[in-house]
């Protein structure tokens, strides 16, 4: 009845919020926030229960939901809100002649009233089971009628909150600048004047030291438009990072984040554990995972009233199974899909961190983190929401000379991975191009055999249909800027997100062939093989009908790949499905040094005779 009363003040006449929902398919975006009006009914409710979450130290828990109303509706939704108080209160005027609207920010999530309860529209009554998270606030719920285009505020729920939603939560393991530093970055409520952020780690068993933190936060102002300013906007907390360095190659560390209060007592977090990576050449057995496009899903099954991003869960499940059998992840792009709805990344933090918490967990840029009209993206779309890259660059660690320029190398064990950031130029004369070149060409291949190309949209080859449409079977200017360096450094294989599919070609150069085999590789490969791995869990995208004679293997499914490196001189390559996790698609390498230096076409200059 409280909230009641203090919304009761507010219901002023709407003004719509300007600016523009960044991409149509994102189920937040379906929401008209701005057309929200009040229409409190006495004959309507909501409550929730538990109201207070997490006193057992867990930082996702379920709660209950029981609604009813006095003319019911299959439009009637429910909406979950964070801060509790989500009225004109929270919201700035555009100037003093204009009131706010009632709703200035989209829900976390929301779900439809009978989607549990098939005689809801009969009745009048509903319930639903939702799974909510820690983000550093409390909740409430409303039930609206009117449908998503014109909602109509009915009831409001009492509050629940977490026991401690500034706890320091979602660790994010990533490798450092150097092959022996792991990074630890975790969000949480607590700002540096506040607490002081570390680390307390050190080998299993054995005696442990603490590593300080860095501390970056986001405001409006960093943004670069709407949602994410606007209708998107949410507080994403404080964002740490410490550095553990001078590991010893594969032994196991234990750690546990940590704030120390200025009243001198200290928050922790559960104890993790990693293994520290191979030295750089190192022979042991080295499981590598990579995909894109995955995105986050909600296991309540909120927010999917158009299905969204269906293969997510999936993908997440089955690497979290195979957990013991994977020693470092990439995800090439696309990585929340939250397009300018910042409450998503605590989400998909919270999704993934079975994953992040044990191994590092890389990522590239992709076009829905970074690019926005006039902020320095190669590409003048607004698929980013406004986040204009900054998210993903706060959010995550990655081991980037400057963070706004996406690209890097990583060294891991028998594998020198060169990531590009296909969001900025990349072309033949760029900055980036010559970061590729020296990635490719400071590697000791005898020492570090297996060279991986990584990058968001595909800068090889695809059959995606959009893109054999154009004409181009990739990112137009893609193989025309890059495929001379592949061909140069003898690039291995080449692994893209972007098109939501999974696709292998043969080892090719310049749209040829340059071997016939497709399962097992011998010797001297003469090309790259290029591999789309863009199924993730995003909406898959259709294959053309054209048939290329460069592909090998194609799957409109979702899945992910798999690479072990047993030596320096095999590798084993798979596609997994995130279905069932069985491998669908594979092949090998073997091969010694001496196949690596032998020349290839447009591989090496040409041979003279001494006098």
């Amino acid at each position: 009845m409280k909230t009641f009363v203090m919304l009761l003040p507010i219901l002023w006449v709407l003004v719509a919020l300007h600016g523009v929902t960044s991409h149509e398919d994102h189920p937040l975006a379906r929401i008209a926030v701005h057309n929200v009006i009040a229409a409190l009914d006495a004959r309507a409710y909501i409550k929730a229960s538990p109201s207070v979450l997490g006193s057992n130290g867990l930082n996702q828990e379920w709660i209950n939901l029981e609604y009813g109303t006095g003319n019911p509706s299959n439009d009637d939704w429910v909406g979950v809100f964070s801060p509790a108080n989500f009225s004109a209160a929270t919201c700035d005027p555009e100037n003093n002649m204009v009131t706010p609207p009632l709703l200035c920010t989209a829900p976390i999530k929301y779900q439809f009233a009978n989607r549990s309860n098939p005689n809801y529209k009969r009745t009048g009554k509903g319930s639903l089971k939702l799974q909510l998270i820690n983000q550093r606030s409390d909740f409430s719920f409303a039930l609206f009628s009117g449908g998503l285009r014109n909602p109509k505020l009915v009831a409001v729920s009492n509050t629940v909150a977490f026991a401690n939603p500034n706890a320091p939560l979602y660790p994010r393991l990533a490798q450092g600048k150097t092959w022996n530093e792991m990074t630890v970055t975790w969000t949480s409520g607590y700002d540096i004047n506040e607490a002081e952020p570390f680390v307390e780690w050190g080998p299993q068993g054995g005696q442990q030291t603490r590593s300080p933190a860095g501390t970056l936060t986001i405001d409006r102002s960093s943004l670069c438009g709407a949602p994410a300013r606007t209708v998107g906007w949410r507080d994403p907390g404080f964002i740490h990072t410490s550095f553990l360095k001078e590991l010893w190659p594969n032994l196991v560390y234990t750690y546990k984040l940590g704030h120390k209060l200025f009243n001198g007592t200290y928050i922790w977090s559960q104890m993790y554990k990693f293994k520290a990576s191979p030295y750089p050449g190192q022979s042991s057995l080295q499981r590598v995972v990579i995909f894109g496009d995955m995105g986050k899903e909600e296991a309540d099954g909120s927010n999917v009233y158009n299905q969204y991003q269906p293969g997510s869960l999936n993908t997440t499940k089955q690497i979290i199974e195979d957990l013991k059998n994977i020693d470092i992840v990439f995800h090439i792009g696309d990585i929340v899909y939250a397009n300018g709805y910042l409450s998503q990344w605590d989400q998909f933090t919270s999704q993934v961190e079975p994953i992040t918490s044990r191994v590092p967990y890389m990522i590239a840029s992709g076009n829905h983190e970074r690019d926005w009209p006039d902020s320095g993206s190669f590409y003048g779309k607004k698929d980013s929401g406004g986040e204009c890259g900054v998210l993903a660059q706060t959010m995550f660690y990655f081991p980037a000379e400057n963070r706004d320029k996406f690209w890097y190398p990583t060294d891991y064990g028998m594998f020198r991975f060169c990531i590009a950031d296909t969001e900025h130029d990349w072309r033949e004369g760029t900055e980036q191009y010559k970061f590729l070149e020296h990635c490719f060409a400071s590697v000791d291949r005898q020492k570090q055999p297996w060279l991986i190309f990584l990058a968001h949209r595909v800068l090889g080859y695809s059959s995606g249909d959009f893109y054999a449409d154009e004409g181009s079977f990739g990112e137009p200017m893609g193989r025309e800027s890059l495929q001379k360096l592949w061909q140069k450094y003898k690039v291995d294989i080449a692994i893209y997100g972007h098109v939501h599919n999974y696709e292998r070609t043969c080892p090719i150069y310049q749209n040829i062939c340059t071997m016939t085999e497709k399962n097992s590789y011998k010797g001297t490969l003469n090309g790259t093989i290029h591999v789309v791995a863009g199924g993730g869990g995003a909406g898959l995208v259709k294959f053309t009908s054209l048939q290329t004679k460069w592909s090998i293997f194609k799957d409109y499914d979702y899945g992910f790949v798999k690479m072990t490196a047993f030596d320096h001189s095999n590798l084993l390559f798979e596609y997994k499905k995130s279905s069932d996790g069985k491998v669908y698609d594979s092949f090998n390498i073997s091969r010694d040094y001496r196949d690596i230096l032998a020349c290839t076409v447009d591989s090496c200059p040409s041979m003279t005779l001494a006098s």
